[in-house]
Parts: structure tokens; sequence; C-alpha cells
């Protein structure tokens, strides 16, 4: 009798994360999830993580819509998994009690059995109450150690032996649990070392636990992982469908399946169903755009520990900025930004938080710039890093984010800031006379502004395809019924112009408007240009002052807006880049008399983003 072995298919979650940062319409891949029922396939992953938030900032979808949907597909009985952060729920910050409280309640409530609860620190702290709140909402709790691979010649905590005592504090901090993960988001772990630490792990727990592993195939020894996991005694693997497997994901199951022919395991799966149902998946997905670093195996993952979920997102965004030709000098930079830090496992946030600080040693010098996640992280403000981090380092993110070193409990931290929690998510709903319901409320925690913009109707699609379908609300990044955006250049400045119906917005103010027909007829002279207005920076004798964009970037928020008095050094919007938020200043003290760049918009290095007059 050969040995069964489980294993869960992740092409619905972590499959679009490592291909596509997780930027896929539910309607896109509804029948291949449906194939994949019909197949006999029972467990999938299908949210959590970034295939939650990014719903909401790229998809213009619900993510709770999004679970219902796959749940009556699936029916009562299927195994529907997400993905958790620790304290950090679904976002990059970390949250409230009462926040992740409600994570558990609502996501049982929209379909989800199991949640696998991981911190990219492996601080135990961490996992303690956000376990507790997932097996209290009745659900299967699967709790992690995160692991990777070290670049050769460093060397600090990630070896079976610290991984066994991450999972002997687990046991003694009592926290109620269904299985335990082993989870490498880089796939860079040894095939040595995952074979010493699963096989350690069983003799500790005894036989009845259910172990699982989780790689991606990055650094191309996803299968020989695998393999030597179950040999080790580990009861599941985690594997994706065709087109979103091997490369930056999971490997393909029908990899694992030869790979165990003529072995004591099986899968358990009907091999000609499962290769139908990778057809269909192919099908849907074929109008999506593949990046090439997603398709293959990367060897010098192993040197820099970036996992396949975070990989593609940030070359995505690299590339969407115009900078991709800088992506090498970013992954080698981040091997120095892992053992500084501390030696948190490469994976969401932590990894993005590598990413960050490596991005910025390489655009802005080394340790110019301080991460606002990395600094916060080196800090203790996300919990206790395996090592402790560089001292040099933690003094310049003390000075640069002006914040000391601490060692309490996030959580509580969190619990005492009034900008976080349940009342604080009820002021902003409320601010822009949002329904309050818990999902509104989770929406506006973990989403923040982006997540407010999608309620209020703001949300734009930005889904990387080939060629969008004619037929798509939106395909060409901006929902139906959205405002159509010009710019318009009148003697070398650039305006920001929006048409809607019977209304114009220029530069940020809003103009009625008459359209109508051209009849031949000679148009009236136009009015010189008023202060304020399109062309306003011209008309006034008062000294301009023209405001660049430093990077390319998205326009997060606009903070002053046309006809605001600002001082020199007030913040006139915020940009976010890499995932990074960044403050664009005045440099004198006058009036914000343009605002060609709207918020949503995309700007480049050097675009015009604002223009003051100075007082």
């Amino acid at each position: 009798m050969k040995k069964r072995i489980h294993s869960m298919i992740t092409g619905f979650r972590d499959g679009f994360q490592s291909f596509f940062g997780a930027r896929a319409l539910t309607p896109d891949f509804v029948p291949a999830f449906q194939a994949a029922v019909d197949a006999g396939l029972e467990h999938f992953e299908i949210g959590g993580g970034a295939r939650f938030q990014t719903l909401y900032f790229y998809c213009n979808e619900d993510a709770f819509a999004m679970m219902d949907t796959l749940r009556s597909i699936a029916g009562p009985d299927a195994n529907l998994q997400t993905l958790a952060r620790g304290i950090n729920v679904v976002g990059l910050d970390s949250q409230s009690r009462d926040i992740i409280d409600l994570h558990a309640r609502l996501f049982g409530k929209h379909g989800v059995s199991t949640i696998r609860n991981f911190d990219a620190l492996n601080d135990v702290n961490n996992l303690v109450y956000s376990g507790q709140r997932i097996a209290a909402a009745g659900l299967h709790h699967e709790v992690c150690v995160t692991m990777m691979g070290l670049p050769p010649g460093v060397d600090g905590a990630h070896t079976p032996e610290f991984y066994v005592g991450v999972l002997r504090k687990i046991l003694d901090a009592d926290i109620p649990y269904h299985s335990i993960c082993f989870k490498d988001a880089s796939g860079t772990s040894t095939p040595s070392t995952v074979y010493e630490t699963i096989k350690a792990a069983r003799k500790m727990l005894g036989d009845e636990p259910h172990i699982v592993f989780h790689s991606h195939e990055s650094a191309g020894v996803s299968i020989a992982q695998y393999v030597s996991a179950v040999n080790a005694g580990a009861d599941q693997v985690d594997c994706s469908l065709k087109p979103v497997s091997g490369g930056t994901a999971q490997p393909d199951i029908l990899t694992l399946w030869n790979a165990l022919r003529g072995t004591e395991f099986d899968l358990g799966i009907d091999v000609d169903k499962v290769r139908e149902v990778e057809q269909i998946f192919t099908e849907c997905m074929a109008e999506y755009f593949f990046p090439p670093e997603a398709l293959s195996v990367e060897p010098t993952i192993a040197f820099s520990p970036m996992p396949g979920g975070a990989l593609t997102a940030n070359t995505q965004m690299m590339r969407d900025n115009g900078i991709m030709d800088r992506y090498p000098e970013v992954i080698r930079a981040m091997g120095e930004v892992v053992a500084k830090g501390g030696f948190g496992t490469s994976v969401t946030p932590v990894s993005q938080f590598y990413f960050q600080q490596a991005f910025n040693n390489v655009m802005f010098g080394p340790w110019e710039r301080i991460a606002d996640g990395y600094g916060k992280m080196v800090l203790g403000y996300f919990g206790h890093t395996p090592l402790p981090p560089d001292p040099d380092v933690v003094k310049r993110a003390s000075e640069a984010l002006k914040l000391e070193p601490t060692t309490r409990d996030p959580i509580d931290i969190n619990d005492e800031d009034p900008a976080k929690g349940v009342e604080a998510a009820k002021a902003a709903l409320a601010e822009e006379g949002l329904e309050q319901t818990e999902e509104n409320i989770f929406i506006a925690a973990t989403c923040r502004e982006k997540g407010i913009q999608y309620l209020k109707g703001e949300a734009r699609v930005n889904v990387r395809k080939k060629k969008p379908k004619a037929e798509e609300p939106g395909a060409q990044g901006a929902p139906a019924g959205a405002a159509d955006a010009y710019r318009v250049v009148v003697d070398g400045v650039t305006h920001s112009v929006r048409l809607n119906g019977d209304t114009a917005t220029v530069d940020g103010r809003e103009y009625a408007i008459q359209v109508a027909p051209d009849t031949g007829a000679e148009a009236a002279p136009a009015a010189p240009a008023q202060a304020g207005s399109a062309g306003g920076a011209t008309a006034t004798a008062a000294a301009t002052h023209r405001v660049t964009a430093p990077f390319p970037g998205l326009v997060l928020r606009i903070v002053s807006r046309v006809g605001t008095t600002v001082q020199k050094g007030g913040v006139i919007l915020v940009l976010e880049s890499m995932k990074m938020e960044t403050e664009i200043s005045s440099p004198v003290a006058g009036t914000v008399t343009q605002l060609p760049a709207g918020q949503g918009d995309q700007v480049k290095s050097g675009d015009l983003v604002a223009v003051v007059s100075e007082s």
C-alpha cells in the first residue's frame, strides 16, 4: 500500500501572485476552477496574502465576493484555504487585536475552511493571538515555520536546528493548531536542510500531526525539496497547475506526480482529468501577459532570496515605471540588506521590506534612504528579528523615521494607535459617507486609501493583458463610467484635464462646460487665464516653482489642492513607488496653482506634478 501524499492546489492564489503579482480577474479563471472541482480536486488555496489587497488595488473587485463565488462552485465539503501574515493578517502593516479577530470571523463567514498563518520573523509571539482567533472562529489553523536559504558565506538563523527551535516555541506557547507548515517562499532551502528539518519535526510531533512543506521553483530545486520532505515524513506538499506552475510558482502537480512514479508515494489524482483542467486553465489565461522572469528558473535567486510571489510583483512595477534595467543591481543588493536586517525570512511583508531597502540603496545610495517598513522592522515594530540587526542600520532607521527602537509587543502598540483598529476604520468610512459594514471596516483597515477609493467606486482596473477584451469594463485602465483623462501642454506646461459629462476638471479645479457641434462660427476670444486656472503660472507676476516627480510612481493622494496655501516643505502630494509612499513637498512658501497629475495617475521621473506661486 502506497502512502498518500496530499497536495493543495495553489494555482488560484499563489500561482496568480507568483506570475501576475496577484492581478487576475475572477471571471477569467472561474471556468478553470470549475473544471478542477469536476476533476475531483478538493483542496484549493483561493485567497489571502496579496490576493486580498490586490483585488481592491488593481482588479476593482471585492475579495469577499470572490471567496463566496469559489465556495459556491466548490461545494460545502471542499477545503478552501487562505494565507495570513500573523498580526499583519492580509496587509503589509500590522494590525490591532480587533482587526485580527475580524479577519478570522469574516473569512469564515465567506467560505474559508483553513487559514495558513505565518510570521516572517518567526517571532512566535506574533502567532499566538492570531492563531487563537482563527481557531475560535471554527477554522482549521495551519501554523507556519518560515524557511529560506542564505547566500554562500552568510550565516544566521536559517538551519534545521533553528527551525525546530521555532516549532518548539510554538508548542510551548500552546497555540491551538490543526496542522503545521514549513514554508519556503523563495525556494532556496537546500534539500538536505528540508529533509533534516521535517525529520526532526516528525520526531518531535509524533505520527499524528499533519505536516506540510511549501516551496517555489524559483531556484530550481523545488522537486528535490518535495521528494526530501515526503521521505522525511511530510504528509502534504503544495503544487500548482499549468499555466501558473513552475518558474516563480509551485511545481506543477503533474511534475511531482512524475517524480514520485515508482516510489512508495502516491498523489491520488486522476492524471488525465488534471491534464484537461490544465488545458482549460491555459485557455482561460491566454490573454494575460506572462513576465519572462516568471516562466523560468533563476539560478541567482540562491544568492538573493527573493520569493516568487514578490519577484514578479516587483519586476512588473519596475517595468511599469521604466526602470527594469536596474533590477539586477537591486537583486545583488539584497544579500547585504538581509544580513544587516536581522535575518527575517524573505516572505511577505519582510521580502517587500528587503526589496524596498535594496531598491533605495541602488537608486539613492547605500543606506541614504531607509524604507519605512524595513526601518520599522529593524527597530522592533514588527516583533523580534531572529538575530539582532546591524547597530548602524538601527541608528540610521531611528533617525530617518524619528522612532526609538522598541521591545514592546507590536500588537499592544497597535491597540494604542488611534490610526488603527475598528474605530479608526469606521471614522474613515464615515468621513466618506460609506456604509459601516464589517466587510467595509476590514477593507478600510487593511487597504487604507485604496480600499476607500474602491468603496467609493473610484478604483481602476490595472490588469496586464496582451489584448484587453473589448467588452471588459475598465480594460484600458479605468472602470466603466470613469471620466476621460487627458494631459494638455500649453506653453510648455502640462495640465491635467478630466472630462465627465457637463463638467471639466483642469488641474484639480472643476468647471461647468457645454459641448455643442462645431457650426463653423468663429469662437469668442478666450479670457485671460486667472491665477490658479490652467495657464495661471504664466498669467501672474509672482515667481512660480515647478515641482517634478523625483522618480516614477503613482499619485496615491493629493494633500494640497489648487488654491491651497503651503509652507516651504509642506506636503503637496504623496507618490507611491514599489509599495513605498514618498511625500512630495513644496520648495517654497506660496500657493499651489497647478496640479497636472491627478490622484491615481502614473507619473515618470521628471514629470511636472505641481506648480507653486511664491508668496
